[in-house]
């Protein structure tokens, strides 16, 4: 592991700028990782070396002014499931896709590689959120969830922030006939969010403007930061590039949010 003087480089979204509120999207700028992971690769499910995943979660958690050991994330698995925490859980990362809490000091985060990270804050009532939206956990009811649970633990929807950190754009995000097939079934309406592919059969998703159209329906604001993970390789991991390269493996960047 190389010591490094380089400090992660978030995006600050100032939709959710407010007192009492740190927040940041990571890029991948800033770690210790090498090779295909290089930069701040914040995987622990990653096969890169477990010692450069720890140190880089490590300046994440200083960023945002949390010992290493208060910074919570959880094992995704493209759910639309949402855990509650007033403390890091310890022992096995428990699974689902989204955190919430109202306990000031925990910071909250999700991993991404081309899922769509969302932040959600209702500073007025000191509640927080972080959800991992891929279409599956979108369209299953992720978002929804998330901003339930909030709810449940004192926010208020119209008072409620959220906002989409980089994802996969509409232009490099092409879906097959089985992809579109399960999409229009859930919803004959999502194909608003389908355009036309060059190769017959197929379409390009907008994922970012399905996420975002959710979040509008459900929350004071909403936006999206506006970056592409798979365009932009200096800042950014990607699944999908990863894989039509033939890679191994690839990084996580995460997102993550604390009340203080």
């Amino acid at each position: 592991m190389k010591d490094g003087a380089a400090e992660p480089n978030p995006i600050i979204a100032e939709p959710l700028a407010a007192a009492g509120v740190q927040h940041g999207f990571f890029t991948r700028e800033g770690g210790v990782s090498e090779g295909i992971y290089r930069g701040l690769n914040t995987g622990i499910g990653s096969d890169d070396e477990r010692a450069n995943v720890l140190e880089n979660r490590r300046r994440v958690a200083a960023c945002l002014q949390v010992p290493p050991q208060d910074l919570a994330t959880i094992y995704q698995i493209h759910s639309s499931d949402v855990l509650t925490i007033s403390e890091v859980p310890s022992g096995e990362r428990p699974k689902g896709d989204a955190l919430v809490t109202a306990t000031p000091g925990v910071a909250i985060g999700v991993l991404s590689a081309d899922c769509g990270p969302v932040l959600f804050a209702d500073p007025q009532n000191r509640v927080i959120g972080a959800a991992h939206a891929g279409w599956k956990g979108a369209t299953s009811g992720v978002l929804e969830n998330t901003v339930k649970a909030m709810e449940a633990i004192g926010a208020r929807c119209a008072h409620i922030r959220a906002i989409l950190g980089p994802t996969i754009s509409r232009k490099n995000y092409e879906v097959g006939p089985e992809f579109m097939d399960r999409l229009l079934a859930l919803d004959p309406a999502n194909e608003r969010w389908l355009a036309p592919s060059r190769r017959e059969g197929h379409a390009m998703f907008d994922l970012p403007g399905h996420i975002v159209n959710r979040l509008q329906n459900l929350c004071g604001t909403a936006q999206w930061t506006g970056q592409c993970t798979y365009a932009d390789e200096t800042r950014f991991y990607s699944y999908r590039r990863t894989t039509h390269r033939g890679e191994p493996d690839y990084g996580r960047q995460i997102s993550a949010i604390c009340l203080h």
